[in-house]
């Protein structure tokens, strides 16, 4: 069975020539989002064509962009079909999951999106490095100073404890404990 995806952005668009053409491959089912960015994960029309998709079925749409704008997006959507015995087909961008070639251009794009993941993860791990030698602190802030967490030591050291310190400080009891630990053993 071929279930049929159509999706526009804008209210004001019209889905006619995506049905028409899902309707002349012979898609048994088409479902359809209006107004709804290909950015969103979650769309009522999608989720209820990957939900009527089964074995043997293949989810149908016009061009690619269609589905969704993020290839990781796409990517693990297929690969949702793929689990549930399900083909993927894009008819205006050649791709069939159903046939060999078709495969084969879908995971092309997978290799150049793990790439692409790669070298992000490669640039930002440099860029967080630059940023150390510079001097600049990388992560959330500190929610006690240097010296509030000596202050804190040499009163839990008195017999103070460490509940009441934190709540001195505004802090968790763990966030207090971790603190002192890391400062003093």
């Amino acid at each position: 069975m071929k279930i049929g995806y159509a999706r526009v952005s804008t209210d004001d668009q019209n889905l006619d020539l995506q049905i028409n053409a899902l309707k002349a491959v012979g898609c048994d089912a088409i479902y359809k989002d209006q107004g709804i960015s290909g950015i969103n994960t979650k769309r009522g029309g999608l989720d209820a064509a990957i939900k009527a998709t089964g074995h043997d079925d293949s989810l149908v749409v016009w061009k690619l962009d269609r589905l969704g704008r993020s290839l990781s997006f796409l990517i693990q959507l297929v690969e949702t079909l793929h689990k549930r015995g399900a083909g993927f087909c894009s008819l205006t961008d050649g791709i069939d999951t159903t046939t060999p070639s078709g495969t084969l251009v879908f995971h092309i794009m997978g290799a150049l999106a793990q790439f692409e993941r790669e070298l992000i993860r490669e640039r930002t791990k440099a860029g967080m490095l630059a940023a150390k030698e510079r001097g600049i602190i990388i992560g959330r802030p500190r929610k006690l100073s240097p010296y509030q967490v000596a202050q804190a030591y040499e009163l839990h050291q008195s017999g103070q404890t460490l509940t009441a310190l934190a709540s001195r400080y505004g802090v968790d009891r763990s966030t207090l404990s971790r603190a002192i630990s890391d400062t003093y053993h």
